[in-house]
């Protein structure tokens, strides 16, 4: 099995895959900082296409995932609050090399949830 991380989008305010929402992975150096690793859009499934990264470029350590629920949401027709009560859905894991993750995000424009998949 080669080691990987996944991810996929559901809009749970509209019942469907979300389709569009901006996302960006980061991975936090040993200064502390965060490096941008990969970024994109979801597709009309909500998936990303693809794994966010994949191999031997997941080495061991913590890793932020960062999607724009705001924007699609918006972009949806759904009237948010000034500003939005969720802008910016962050989601912090720590991985192991080696290993494969799928981490989903359920997401409304007023709650959100996450799990490790399969």
């Amino acid at each position: 099995m080669t080691a990987k991380l996944t991810t996929h989008v559901l809009d749970t305010y509209h019942g469907k895959p979300a389709s569009g929402v901006c996302w960006i992975l980061e991975f936090k150096s040993l200064e502390g900082g965060w490096n941008q690793i990969s970024a994109g859009t979801t597709n009309e499934d909500g998936r990303t296409g693809g794994a966010l990264i994949a191999g031997e470029a997941l080495v061991t350590g913590c890793y932020r995932l960062r999607f724009d629920v705001a924007s699609y949401f918006s972009s949806n027709g759904v009237q948010l609050s000034e500003p939005p009560f969720l802008a910016e859905v962050v989601l912090q894991v720590n991985l192991v090399a080696g290993e494969s993750y799928h981490v989903p995000l359920l997401c409304s424009p007023w709650s959100y949830s996450t799990y490790r998949g399969s």
